[in-house]
């Protein structure tokens, strides 16, 4: 997915990966995946994106699936300017989930912040109509 010199550091001093923790204990990858992505959220609340990053990584690495870690990490990478790799990690999540309405928001705002302007207003179209869709699902009260 996504590398980077800052993450494979973090990961390599890390004292377990991903699989020999799983092996230790009897928690399922989601389990793993969810303890590194509040580990993350940590770091997001004391301002430390970096950490965040390589505990969404590691998130990532028990469950590549998981797109509330993928949300987590282009947010971090958008706090950093990494705009390139937010881009990428936003578009992953349109992939798993196309009906994903903060995916294509998040993509408009990276667009926008890179100049893309015409990219940016396809994605917030794309947000807008998922919404509109959305609320006609909704029962009428």
């Amino acid at each position: 997915m996504l590398e980077s010199k800052t993450f494979e550091k973090q990961i390599a001093a890390s004292p377990l990966n991903c699989a020999a923790r799983l092996s230790m204990t009897d928690q399922t990858p989601r389990q793993i995946a969810e303890d590194h992505y509040y580990a993350a959220l940590d770091h997001v609340t004391d301002g430390d994106h970096e950490a965040a990053l390589a505990e969404y990584r590691l998130s990532l690495d028990a469950d590549p699936n998981f797109t509330e870690a993928m949300h987590g990490m282009a947010r971090a990478l958008q706090d950093l300017n990494r705009l390139d790799e937010a881009i990428a990690v936003a578009n992953r999540i349109t992939e798993l989930d196309p009906d994903d309405i903060l995916a294509h928001t998040s993509l408009s705002v990276f667009y926008q912040k890179k100049g893309m302007i015409p990219e940016a207003e396809a994605e917030g179209n794309k947000a807008r109509i998922l919404g509109w869709k959305q609320q006609l699902k909704k029962p009428a009260q």
